[in-house]
């Protein structure tokens, strides 16, 4: 019975911890693609280049601004340029064709609307483009994604908690005559409790470490693996990241159960 405590808490929290990586790497996929969904500030063509660049500062102050990165005429000709495979048609572009622009990287995407909107109100900026529909989208995505994974988790949490609590409460039935031997002979209630709580603490640790372990193991193996392929969308973010976090989380479960199970379980032996 010992051994399949252990075994409980090793699977669920696998299971458990396999899917808090998959959410957490979903999430951080999102929020690249959300970093990439910048807004573009177009300047005045009045505006001389010094004056262009001095309105960084002023664009870099604006609430829920990260940064900006100032495109010269000349660069933006270049990019519209290389966005097309026969750029021999465009050797008569001219860079005075193009505006002077700011590209813009926001804290927040949800709140794009409202940076959209203050960026306009700058002196010198005559158009902002910013693509409203991807970012309510990713912030949709990014939202469901983040409730989805607070109710899995959840619910894996409680199934977990039940069967663990379950088999070590059955473990605990297995001694109840030693138990009831030990009451009989006039054992207080804290000299029979401790060793059994000490042992669920045992048990919930080993349970807990061992499936740290076994989880850190296949991840590196399947990160190594998307390595060695070079595939961008098995791109995952590494563990030594989130590894404590995990390792207090399992720490924390396997304590939690294996002690306060142990606790409960005794409770009706004692009363004899």
């Amino acid at each position: 019975m010992s051994f399949a405590s252990v075994c409980v808490i090793f699977v669920f929290l696998v299971i458990m911890g396999a899917f808090i990586l998959l959410a957490l790497n979903i999430n951080a996929l999102v929020g690249e693609l959300e970093n990439e969904n910048i807004i573009l500030a177009i300047i005045d063509e009045n505006l001389s280049h010094l004056e262009a660049t001095a309105l960084q500062r002023t664009i870099t102050t604006t609430p829920n601004v990260n940064s900006a990165v100032f495109i010269t005429r000349e660069e933006a000709m270049d990019s519209f340029i290389s966005r097309h495979e026969e750029t021999e048609r465009y050797s008569d572009v001219d860079p005075t064709w193009f505006r002077h622009r700011y590209a813009i990287y926001v804290d927040d995407v949800a709140l794009i609307g409202d940076t959209q909107l203050e960026i306009r109100e700058i002196y010198g900026v005559e158009r902002v483009i910013a693509n409203l529909t991807i970012a309510r989208t990713m912030v949709s995505i990014r939202d469901t994604i983040s409730i989805v994974s607070l109710v899995i988790v959840a619910v894996l949490l409680a199934i977990s908690l039940f069967i663990i609590s379950n088999t070590i409460k059955l473990a605990t039935f297995e001694r109840r005559e030693e138990i009831a031997i030990m009451k009989m002979v006039g054992a207080t209630n804290s000299f029979i409790r401790w060793p059994f709580v000490f042992e669920g603490f045992i048990l919930g640790i080993l349970g807990s470490m061992s499936a740290f372990a076994v989880l850190w193991s296949l991840y590196s193996l399947v990160s190594d693996s998307a390595i060695e392929g070079e595939s961008y969308l098995l791109t995952l973010i590494p563990f030594s990241g989130v590894s404590m976090p995990i390792f207090m989380l399992f720490g924390s479960i396997g304590f939690g159960v294996g002690v306060a199970g142990s606790a409960m379980a005794l409770n009706r032996y004692l009363k004899v």
